[in-house]
């Protein structure tokens, strides 16, 4: 049991660190284009915040394979098919049941749970900062514009 608080406990760092490098490239991203276009197109303005989302699925997409690569590496499963599916079911807290860890390991899923709900939150979190920041940008553009005419 020791072992595998150990071992979830990394995997939570692990993902941790993922999340925050992601956040911060994409929070860095989105800054840098407000500052640098003052007069955002609504078609623009939408594909920015899209790519904003699709960067943070990304991160999900790589912290379910790193657990993932993790049943691997301990051979709780076979295949990269079945562990990769395990770990999305398992992180999205969809918890389907239909494959399930060793009793030896089976409290890892209880971590990798966990974590998902965490990084589900801090990303979504993430979205509304991004959907605010494109809101605020746009009012503050027809605010300048409706001043100057």
């Amino acid at each position: 049991m020791l072992f595998e608080i150990i071992i979830g406990s990394a995997m939570i760092v692990v993902t941790t660190l993922i999340q925050g490098v992601f956040t911060m490239v994409g929070v860095e991203y989105m800054r840098d284009y407000v500052d640098r276009h003052h007069e955002p197109a609504l078609i623009w303005s939408t594909l920015r915040l899209s790519v904003f989302v699709l960067w943070l699925f990304l991160a999900t997409i790589l912290e379910v394979w790193s657990w993932a690569l993790l049943y691997l590496f301990i051979d709780a499963f076979q295949s990269i098919e079945t562990a990769v599916y395990f770990s999305t079911v398992t992180f999205t807290t969809l918890g389907f049941g239909d494959i399930v860890l060793g009793e030896e390991w089976r409290l890892l899923s209880s971590f990798e749970a966990a974590n998902g709900l965490l990084m589900f939150g801090w990303s979504t979190a993430l979205i509304f900062v991004g959907v605010q920041w494109t809101y605020e940008n746009r009012a503050q553009h027809r605010k300048k514009h409706s001043q100057r005419h």
